[in-house]
């Protein structure tokens, strides 16, 4: 499953950080957006059908452009796919 959230900010609010709990996709939905992620030594100016992917724990600091901006993240489950078994091994030897 994955969620789905919309913000919207205005030019005068200040920048808002995020910290990423999932690995998550950011997209500009319309106006324009200001991105920087801790530790990437790039800014980003992201438009309208623009997207960044986020991984997670990154911590990501965003201000909208002059006519604001709404955006959506959205992130998906973390949740671990099983591994198969070989029916060959001993289950408990399959587990690690």
């Amino acid at each position: 499953m994955r969620e789905v959230r919309i913000f919207e900010l205005e030019h005068d609010e200040p920048a808002a950080a995020w910290r990423v709990a999932r690995p998550s996709t950011f997209k500009v939905i319309s106006g324009e957006i200001w991105l920087t992620v801790e530790g990437d030594s790039e800014d980003y100016w992201l438009a309208t059908g623009e997207s960044v992917q986020l991984p997670r724990r990154a911590v990501a600091w965003i201000s909208a452009g002059q006519a604001g901006a709404r955006f959506a993240l959205a992130s998906g489950s973390e949740r671990a796919t099983a591994r198969p078994v070989p029916t060959w091994l001993p289950r408990w030897l399959g587990a690690a």
